[in-house]
């Protein structure tokens, strides 16, 4: 095979073997974790009896768009999409500067009590304040129903802290401040024009992690809004489901309930599908970065 021609020149053939061998195994888990997606995929676009059956494993069955007809034909969605955008723009535009601004006093050796705030930080981890105080923290702040409910409480989170802090410890030596303060350089500009250009990796490694983080997040929309114009993609598109399951007692006949069983089940595999794609769109303009970014950051405490 040609793919075995490319492999690099062992001295011995149990070299060979292992590297065969090993990109065997390599393919294997990769399907293994690709096949679900993949067969998502061509569930939205299959009849739902064919799915249930076991006749979709491959291919497409007795093609349909019907899924993505209903789901689309809401404004509600498209609301939801810009709203989530905006939700994640939002998120980075804070978190990121608030993440970086709190991780990069904590790893200067010079920095009074870093070593007590490290440890209040790690506490944050382990134990919180509940759903019940938080939400009488956020409704005292004037922020229900509104937009800063779903960006400001998570703003900064203890453990991207942590990592960029350790990240600042290991990928900024210390003789590169020394010679930056020789020639009189403020501890502000040595971040912004020094050690900002050079944490790209973690940067885009926060960025990916508040996106995911935001896009995926729901449940703090249904705590704190009421307005559905506010509502992110996922909480439409939940809502959706939710009309579409209790659509099927209400119908009469047999025909009927089962078809709307059909449609419903259709639409969960659309809208896995429509609220998987920007983030598979953005991951591999990120991916260079962060394989490293994650490493370097969690070398040492």
């Amino acid at each position: 095979m040609e793919w075995i021609r490319k492999l690099p020149k062992r001295s011995t053939k149990g070299d060979m073997v292992f590297d065969i061998v090993n990109l065997g195994l390599l393919l294997i888990v990769c399907l293994i974790v690709l096949y679900p997606l993949y067969f998502v995929l061509i569930a939205s676009f299959s009849d739902p009896t064919q799915v249930n059956l076991g006749h979709v494993w491959l291919w497409t069955r007795h093609f349909t768009l019907e899924g993505y007809k209903v789901l689309f034909a809401t404004g509600s969605i498209w609301r939801g999409f810009v709203n989530s955008l905006l939700y994640c723009a939002l998120s980075v535009a804070i978190s990121v500067p608030l993440t970086i601004m709190a991780a990069y006093p904590l790893s200067r050796k010079d920095f009074v009590g870093r070593h007590v705030i490290t440890v209040i930080l790690t506490v944050t981890l382990l134990f919180s304040g509940g759903l019940i105080p938080t939400y009488m923290l956020v409704r005292s702040l004037g922020m229900v129903n509104t937009i800063w409910a779903l960006i400001l409480p998570g703003a900064v989170g203890a453990w991207n802290i942590i990592v960029a802090r350790t990240f600042f410890q290991t990928s900024i030596p210390n003789e590169l401040l020394e010679a930056a303060k020789m020639d009189g350089c403020s501890d502000i500009r040595f971040l912004i024009q020094i050690v900002i250009p050079l944490s790209k990796p973690m940067i885009a490694v926060m960025t990916l992690w508040v996106v995911v983080g935001q896009w995926n997040s729901y449940f703090p929309a249904m705590i704190y809004l009421n307005n559905t114009s506010l509502y992110p993609l996922q909480l439409v598109l939940y809502q959706i489901l939710v009309q579409n399951q209790s659509s099927i007692g209400i119908t009469s006949s047999p025909e009927s309930m089962a078809a709307q069983q059909h449609l419903a089940e259709l639409i969960q595999y659309t809208a896995i599908i429509v609220s998987t794609i920007p983030l598979l769109v953005l991951y591999p303009f990120l991916q260079k970065y962060f394989v490293k970014g994650v490493t370097v950051g969690s070398l040492k405490g």
